[in-house]
């Protein structure tokens, strides 16, 4: 008798919670995650940001129920997947153009997709692709409006590369740290993970801030 293809346990995860998805599936949910939230418009539902720093977390033996990961091969499944998936999304925007965010009926996502062509026009291309990374649902659908929009090929390699390894491993790697600082930090892992992803937010409150500044700047000289 064959053995079946997934778990009870697998079956009956939960999609929006990262301490579910890496019971279930470990290191190669994580790179699957990422890949699903940077290049498909329907991950962009997924808890990209707290599934990273619980991840790092987890790998140093922190974890609840027993949930134990390695980093060794955590950094590179999560770093490809978050780089392969925003590539992935900014070629489908190239060939399908603003045709697959027009058939969303997500208000959610239609949001997302007002806030990164923002992005792309105030920020121009290379701070608007990092900053992306680093708020949700916006990385998600900035990837194929960059493609639809006709951002360079390789501006978008370059810079979807440095704010992706940025993003990904800086947050594994803040969770492995605390971990390894804090006994039994998992207790707190819920209130931390809100913390991670508020601070994740800090590059774009800080260039926002920045830009108000200077138009307020131009509207006094002028």
């Amino acid at each position: 008798m064959t053995a079946p293809l997934f778990t009870a346990s697998q079956l009956a995860v939960n999609v929006l919670s990262a301490q579910s998805l890496l019971a279930a599936f470990g290191v190669l949910g994580v790179g699957v995650v990422m890949f699903a939230e940077t290049g498909l418009l329907i991950g962009f539902f997924l808890p990209g940001d707290s599934l990273l720093f619980t991840a790092g977390l987890l790998c140093t033996g922190s974890g609840q129920h027993g949930v134990k990961l390695s980093l060794a091969p955590l950094l590179p499944a999560a770093a490809i997947g978050a780089l392969a998936g925003a590539q992935c999304g900014y070629l489908l925007g190239r060939k399908a153009g603003g045709a697959l965010l027009a058939r969303s009926r997500s208000v959610r996502l239609r949001e997302g997709a007002h806030r990164a062509e923002e992005l792309l026009e105030r920020y121009g291309y290379a701070k608007a692709i990092v900053l992306a990374r680093f708020v949700p649902v916006v990385r998600t659908v900035l990837n194929p409006m960059a493609g639809a929009l006709g951002v360079p090929a390789r501006t978008f390699t370059v810079w979807q590369v440095a704010g992706g390894l940025v993003w990904s491993l800086g947050l594994t790697l803040g969770g492995y740290a605390l971990g390894s600082s804090i006994p039994n930090v998992d207790r707190y892992l819920l209130p931390m993970v809100a913390v991670i992803v508020a601070v994740s937010l800090l590059p774009l409150a800080a260039e926002l801030y920045r830009s108000r500044r200077a138009a307020k700047a131009k509207e006094v000289r002028g």
